[in-house]
């Protein structure tokens, strides 16, 4: 998950907003076509006020493809920390209360499924429907895709490295053109990085509100390693891959010292530092820069990023996740392909919808980020992406060019992962604020939780 698409698990976010997002927009009782014949969809996760710039491209696409698809209607619903929190999407789920092509990530495929939500859409997953379809990542696809059957389409993807403050690599006596490639240059460079005082941490790490769980996966990825075996029914992190991700974690905390002594932190926590210039290297994707700035209060120029560390060499995977759209269970043929016209023109064309670069760049949004990967490497369209975001740039490249011209085999995140990644935030955050912690007896009890939790989704 990706800074903008990671749901902030919040308990105050759920109280204030699952009511209201439950009502807001149900579509219950929505009709197929308007009086003058247009086919109406509902689409939700419209940018909400406080993103203007994002609301504005948001409509003006509107205008311009029903004024390109005059047959075709469509309504934008704005459902709040639906889009932010997996509680409410949950709750919305179980009460059949989503839009007619509704938000979700990667890793709610299962759930979607399993809620009998969501309508079989292989017939209709192609290049007719989809211009670029052919183009998009195979294994984007493949995790919409269950027992040969298409139940959503990508939108966003995106894989992890390491995201670092060049400016304080720079005052601690590091390159900032070479950022570390493996954990043990990691721990070296949070040291010096420490070492300039006044609240800097070398290194920053989550533990709390799913985040922790995320970046163990990420970092035992980063080994070797999977959190569960290949069949998807048992843990598989209780073993030396596991062990060196905490045990790194741990000894750059309490031998090093290089970690600071605020723990505990949640996606706004750690970002926050960031911004401050109060963290030195964190592991993110590459999007964790415009959070720190448009949200944070942070600099463009003092970020820069570097692929996953590897243990003794470079990573052997890194993790990978996004976003898409399902469809609602019930939908009629038109609608269906009246919602696939409207992700290919928001989502999926070079030049249109979230890939319009000149827009974005007149708007002073960032340009120039390696995301969202969508598109095949070679492709016609990846190649379009590319001299598009080329041409369009506002940020250095080469703040950019270790992490895409040195590509980690991306793994995406396991079924069940918001559930997996909740009981590894216990394992994560005790090896952060306990320096008595056993690394193996926080992976034997994670282990022991993460089976259960997995034979229950079984059943």
């Amino acid at each position: 998950m990706s800074v903008p698409h990671f749901r902030r698990v919040a308990a105050i976010a759920l109280a204030a907003g699952l009511g209201l997002g439950l009502a807001a927009c149900s579509t219950k009782g929505d009709d197929e076509t308007d009086a003058a014949g247009k086919t109406i969809i509902t689409v939700d996760c419209q940018p909400v006020g406080a993103q203007k710039n994002l609301l504005q491209a948001w409509n003006d696409d509107v205008k311009a493809f029903e004024a390109a698809n005059p047959d075709i209607k469509i309504k934008s619903v704005s459902v709040g920390t639906q889009c932010a929190n997996p509680p409410d999407f949950t709750a919305r789920l179980n009460g059949g209360s989503m839009t007619d092509v509704f938000y979700g990530y990667m890793t709610d495929v299962q759930q979607v499924i399993d809620s009998g939500q969501a309508m079989d859409i292989t017939a209709y997953a192609n290049k007719d429907n989809i211009p670029t379809w052919d183009d998009v990542l195979a294994d984007a696809k493949n995790t919409f895709t269950k027992d040969g059957k298409v139940w959503g389409i990508p939108t966003k993807n995106y894989s992890m490295g390491l995201v670092y403050n060049k400016t304080l690599f720079a005052k601690a006596g590091l390159d900032p053109k070479s950022p570390p490639k493996t954990w043990a240059e990691v721990r070296e460079a949070a040291k010096k990085i420490a070492a300039l005082g006044d609240g800097v941490a070398g290194f920053g790490e989550y533990s709390s509100g799913n985040t922790g769980g995320w970046h163990f996966t990420a970092e035992l990825f980063s080994q070797g390693g999977t959190p569960v075996t290949a069949d998807g029914k048992k843990a598989d992190f209780n073993n030396d891959m596991g062990k060196k991700v905490l045990q790194n974690l741990k000894d750059m905390r309490y031998t090093d010292n290089s970690m600071g002594s605020r723990q505990l932190l949640g996606w706004g926590d750690l970002l926050t530092l960031a911004g401050a210039g109060k963290v030195g290297m964190f592991v993110g994707a590459p999007d964790a820069t415009t959070a720190i700035v448009t949200q944070f209060q942070g600099k463009y120029e003092d970020w820069a990023m570097g692929p996953m560390p590897g243990q003794d060499g470079p990573a052997k995977g890194t993790l990978g996740g996004g976003e898409g759209y399902f469809f609602k269970a019930g939908l009629s043929e038109d609608q269906i392909k009246a919602g696939l016209k409207w992700l290919a023109f928001e989502k999926l064309t070079p030049g249109k919808g979230q890939f319009d670069y000149a827009r974005a760049k007149s708007l002073n949004e960032q340009v120039g980020l390696p995301q969202p990967q969508l598109f095949t490497p070679g492709s016609a369209s990846q190649k379009a992406e590319f001299d598009l975001r080329k041409a369009n740039g506002n940020i250095a490249p080469e703040d950019f060019a270790a992490f895409e011209n040195n590509p980690v085999a991306i793994k995406f995140e396991p079924a069940n992962a918001q559930g997996i990644y909740a009981i590894l935030d216990g394992a994560m955050s005790a090896i952060l604020t306990n320096p008595n912690a056993s690394v193996d007896e926080e992976l034997k009890k994670a282990e022991e939780k993460v089976n259960q939790l997995l034979a229950q989704a079984a059943k």
